[in-house]
């Protein structure tokens, strides 16, 4: 332990951060260091700032859905890559569509952020936000939304309240697809009366999908008092919230003409009338100001403080983390309101952090990302599909296959399966790289206090450069954070 206590400078480095870059100064105060990251973040880095906004994305959509027939013959008379082999016809048609080529896009660009910030707390705390508030792009109609959710709901609000950070999730476009709210109208509603009146068959829907997971994963937590009563009772206020541009429900039927395709409209005929009482609470306003005063008092509540707490805490220590440490964090939320920098700052200035070995195991994206931030030349191919490398590491870009995001232990990780992958991309770089790169000479700076002597001989007696690159990449110290 007494070795790791000192080993600061690659904990601050790789544990709060994404890993040394190779044109990085030297850290010196390590705390001060991550403090300056915090007062130095820029929300909008330049990697993102030429993709697609909203409008495009949900054109795209439409496209899609209305050259489906102009797909199928593009699609049967193009060459099929050796990816697309053995794909469904409709992932095919899928694949070469706009909207695929949005999230390519986005996940190049999310890549190209990570290994080039002079900010990597901040970054990777972006990294740790969308995962919290996970959406997935296995869901086709959030496959073009997903970079722009992280950069427009996740990005702008890290600093902020949690309330604003709260809302900005839940309203976007991305979500409000992948939880089926923008298909979600009251019972009772203006709608549902019409519809009702006219003898339709068709029962009117209410989709307790989105309320449900902003209780347990967003907010409060999985049992935590909240009852399947109070879960229909947000879902409820929650109705009227849809996308302009997408589907052909009844949102769309009466969304207002002015609506910019892909923006967040609430359309009040689709919402629930009356007050609704949830944890005890009554909430009277309403419309759209109904289901935001329940966000609000939800991002407040002692539940949602112990909650939040304690995913950040085990993100920065271990899979159990410190009790004290939680403790410290969930007082601080209380005190500020959940204010996200001041969360930060106490996350920094707390011992446990700082004591405990790096036995955090890397997840394929910070590993991918900690390597490609040491390498001086570039060490990816020029025609790599980032979202497909990903994918083969066994961490797909914006797909976690669940709204509870990727799970952050280090069993999930540390797969033989896994580490396999991770070597031989490492070997893959450094047969690229060959002799321009020395590792007896980068392992000072990427491994910093925390290069072990057996780990430097080892590396110093390699057979050759790419070889010596390869086991700096894959030492058990590079593994973990």
């Amino acid at each position: 332990m007494k070795g790791f206590v000192m080993a600061v400078q690659y904990l601050a480095a790789n544990r709060f951060g994404l890993g040394r870059r190779f044109d990085d100064p030297a850290i010196g105060n390590p705390k001060t260091w991550l403090s300056r990251h915090l007062a130095d973040y820029d929300p909008a880095p330049a990697a993102t700032a030429g993709l697609a906004g909203r409008a495009t994305i949900a054109t795209a959509y439409v496209e899609y859905r209305e050259d489906r027939q102009a797909m199928r013959r593009t699609a049967a008379e193009t060459p099929m890559s050796e990816e697309e082999k053995g794909m469904d016809p409709e992932l095919r048609r899928l694949s070469r569509s706009a909207i695929h080529r949005h999230y390519v896009e986005a996940t190049a660009a999310r890549l190209t952020a990570a290994i080039a910030t002079p900010t990597p707390f901040p970054e990777r705390l972006v990294h740790f936000w969308a995962n919290h508030f996970a959406v997935s792009a296995d869901k086709q109609t959030v496959i073009g939304f997903v970079g722009n959710y992280e950069n427009e709901a996740i990005r702008p609000h890290i600093m902020g309240k949690f309330s604003d950070l709260l809302i900005a999730a839940v309203k976007h476009p991305a979500m409000l697809l992948y939880l089926d709210q923008a298909q979600s109208f009251g019972p009772e509603s203006p709608f549902a009366t019409r519809v009702r009146n006219r003898g339709s068959r068709r029962s009117p829907g209410l989709n307790e999908n989105l309320a449900r997971e902003i209780l347990e994963l967003h907010t409060l937590g999985v049992r935590t008092g909240y009852t399947q009563a109070d879960v229909t009772a947000f879902a409820k206020a929650l109705t009227g919230l849809t996308v302009a541009g997408l589907g052909r429900g009844a949102g769309q039927r009466l969304m207002p003409a002015d609506a910019e395709p892909g923006a967040t409209v609430f359309i009040a005929p689709l919402h629930e009338p009356g007050a609704q009482t949830l944890l005890g609470r009554r909430y009277d306003a309403a419309g759209a100001a109904q289901a935001e005063a329940i966000l609000r008092d939800l991002a407040v509540h002692p539940a949602t403080a112990r909650h939040i707490a304690t995913k950040l805490a085990r993100h920065f220590t271990a899979d159990d983390p410190p009790g004290a440490l939680v403790d410290r964090l969930a007082a601080d939320f209380l005190k500020t309101g959940g204010d996200l920098a001041s969360l930060y700052r106490a996350l920094i200035a707390s011992p446990e952090p700082w004591v405990a070995a790096p036995t955090m195991f890397k997840s394929p994206w910070d590993w991918t990302v900690s390597m490609l931030r040491a390498l001086k030349i570039s060490a990816l191919g020029e025609k790599q599909n980032v979202a497909a490398m990903f994918t083969q590491l066994g961490q797909p870009i914006w797909r976690p296959g669940s709204p509870a995001g990727y799970d952050d232990k280090v069993a999930t990780w540390a797969g033989s399966a896994g580490l396999m992958q991770r070597v031989e991309l490492a070997s893959r770089i450094a047969g690229r790289i060959g002799d321009r790169v020395d590792a007896r000479q980068l392992a000072p700076l990427v491994l910093a206090d925390a290069l072990s002597p057996e780990t430097g001989q080892a590396i110093a007696r390699a057979d050759s450069p790419g070889q010596g690159i390869a086991m700096l990449f894959a030492s058990p110290t590079f593994l973990r954070r």
